[in-house]
């Protein structure tokens, strides 16, 4: 079991008073609608700390009320994770919106835990049911005749008496995709770190930019999903989660003399794309697929399912700090005897290239069929699937809040959705860091020597020609 975890102080954090508008929107687009009814996006992050800087006064006293001070400074610049989403019940009425308010906050809970710091910031299995003690809960949405009210942001910074502290984040999926929460969290640590902050927060591109005409009702998209989320009921709530998770989650480190090695097989494969994505992804299928057991056909299809990042390419493009989601799935497909098979690898990561060559690069434009894009996901129901969530581009080991970069960071959005959480290493340049959450059996047969497996292939031991 783990150890309590005792609430010393539940407040709420305001933008800065006088300083902002006493209303911002920001229209929920097709994008958004995506994501409409998805689980909300939890994480931590863990700061190891000095004896000093550890204990309960010094965190009472000097660390809390500055994360909330620069806290408060970084909602100003992100006003709408200070608001909420508006979902109309009117039928034939308005879309949904991100609106702030004069008055409007973010939850912000202060806690204590006795919990071993040293199990939960490392790399070996854990019971993943022992983190959600350290991530808050979105507050329950507020109903009126005429709309539903949902918080986007909560947040939570535990202390480990003697160790450390950790911040927990909740977001709301329909309000940001992973691209822009980095940048709050980014924004924040800068913010807590320094004074000098338009001009440091200028040139790190780390300001968000909320202007959405080039994405609002792209062929006619937002109403096409709008109407759709309404004939489905879909709720703007996130679903909870459902304990006991009975799951482990273990963190796998690939080095970049690994990556390269891996890259290089691809290349002698002649692979369509060749990139640290492509080989990172590939290794965890066939890995995936290794460790489901022997009860899985061979001719079984299976999915692997990973976003792409549309800033860029849409016609016109938008900016690389744009506000909100502005990613589209892509899936890519294989039978289960393939993904397993002896040459699985090479296998897995053509799949992946064929789908980023057909769907990001087709001709026709990354939104290209986006209208059927429903009927596709609803034939994946009840078939075999696997995910990523994150990119090499995210490096959470680069927010620094003055007390040196963290010592973990955990997204525990992966343990419910079979995906896998995927970002830039700590102690090693041009590494990533693999995040698993897998039930046990499956962990301990990708943990197993005799396996071909994430361990024998990122050690080499089981890589033809290698």
């Amino acid at each position: 079991m783990a150890a309590a975890t005792t609430i010393l102080e539940e407040c709420e954090i305001n933008p800065p008073a006088g300083s902002s508008p006493p209303e911002f929107v920001v229209p929920i687009v097709f994008f958004d609608m995506v994501w409409y009814d998805f689980a909300a996006n939890q994480s931590v992050l863990f700061f190891d700390l000095t004896a000093a800087c550890s204990t309960k006064p010094y965190f009472l006293e000097t660390l809390v009320p500055d994360l909330k001070s620069s806290l408060s400074l970084t909602l100003g610049e992100f006003l709408p994770l200070a608001g909420k989403i508006v979902h109309p019940l009117t039928p034939g009425g308005d879309k949904p919106i991100l609106r702030y308010q004069s008055g409007d906050s973010v939850s912000f809970n202060v806690c204590e835990s006795g919990a071993d710091f040293s199990e939960l910031a490392g790399n070996h299995p854990r019971n993943c049911d022992d983190f959600y003690a350290f991530v808050p809960n979105l507050p329950p949405a507020k109903r009126s005749e005429k709309s539903i009210c949902c918080a986007v942001l909560a947040l939570q910074v535990t202390l480990f008496p003697g160790h450390g502290f950790c911040i927990g984040f909740v977001t709301h999926h329909a309000a940001a995709d992973a691209s822009t929460v980095v940048s709050f969290i980014q924004t924040w640590a800068l913010i807590n770190k320094t004074n000098d902050l338009r001009d440091l927060l200028t040139r790190s591109n780390c300001l968000p930019c909320f202007d959405r005409k080039n994405t609002t009702n792209i062929n006619g998209l937002d109403s096409l999903y709008w109407d759709l989320i309404l004939k489905l009921s879909c709720s703007v709530e996130p679903p909870p989660v459902k304990f006991p998770i009975d799951k482990l989650r273990s963190t796998f480190v690939l080095k970049k003399e690994q990556i390269e090695k891996l890259k290089g097989l691809l290349v002698a494969a002649n692979c369509p794309r060749v990139s640290t994505f492509t080989a990172a992804c590939a290794l965890v299928w066939v890995c995936s697929a290794k460790s489901a057991g022997d009860d899985v056909a061979d001719d079984e299809p299976e999915f692997f399912g990973f976003v792409a990042d549309c800033r860029g390419r849409l016609k016109p493009p938008v900016p690389a700090n744009y506000f909100g989601n502005c990613v589209v799935l892509v899936l890519a497909e294989l039978k289960h005897g393939q993904a397993k098979g002896p040459n699985g690898f090479v296998m897995a990561a053509k799949a992946i290239g064929d789908a980023i060559v057909e769907n990001v690069y087709n001709e026709n434009g990354i939104l290209f069929g986006a209208e059927k894009w429903p009927e596709k996901y609803d034939e994946l129901i009840g078939k075999r699937q696997y995910g990523v969530a994150g990119s090499p581009r995210f490096d959470f080991y680069a927010v620094d809040y003055g007390w040196g970069k963290p010592k973990k960071f955990e997204a525990l959005f992966v343990d419910g959705n079979g995906s896998i959480s995927l970002n830039k290493a700590r102690d090693c340049e041009g590494g990533l860091e693999i995040g698993l959450s897998k039930p046990k059996l499956q962990m301990d047969g990708s943990l197993s020597p005799s396996r071909y497996d994430i361990r024998s292939l990122v050690l080499m031991d089981s890589m033809p020609g290698t």
